[in-house]
């Protein structure tokens, strides 16, 4: 495979501008995905000033906000985060599945990395374990990848 061309995640991203799109709701799981994400991309090296942060009430208002966000053209890549918890009725596959949707639809439209970091959990003890420290974080997991594609995307041009 060595004469074959190809293309990976490698290369600066420290002037990278991210925009985070957080969803309030859960916020007791919410916040530890912000917290990981952060702190991924900081230790990266992103420039706190590269970096914005727009919260939502909740998972169902992010993909109109990254719509927004991907039409203005100036960030580089779009991390969304947020939990929503299986309850008693059918509202969680609702929010669940049109969150997703909207949010793959914008990434495939304007092809703009926009990074699935909604938690989508049948458990409070899931959501928790799925935002807890760096390696099971899934905000810290999102971090990475927005900066993982911004790299590769760059690289196709």
């Amino acid at each position: 495979m060595s004469d074959i061309k190809q293309i990976e995640a490698t290369g600066r991203v420290g002037d990278s501008r991210i925009a985070l799109v957080v969803s309030r709701y859960n916020s007791s799981v919410v916040d530890r995905l912000l917290e990981g994400c952060i702190n991924t991309l900081m230790s990266a090296g992103i420039k706190r000033a590269n970096v914005s942060l727009v919260k939502v009430p909740g998972a169902f208002e992010i993909p109109v906000t990254v719509k927004r966000i991907a039409d203005a053209g100036n960030v580089d890549a779009i991390i969304t985060l947020g939990a929503v918890i299986r309850g008693e009725t059918a509202h969680f596959e609702i929010i669940a599945a049109e969150c997703a949707r909207g949010i793959a639809a914008i990434a495939v439209e304007t092809g703009l990395p926009v990074i699935f970091g909604v938690l989508t959990v049948d458990t409070i003890d899931q959501a928790m374990d799925r935002s807890g420290d760096e390696e099971s974080n899934k905000g810290s997991e999102a971090a990475q990848t927005a900066m993982e594609m911004i790299t590769v995307l760059g690289q196709i041009g």
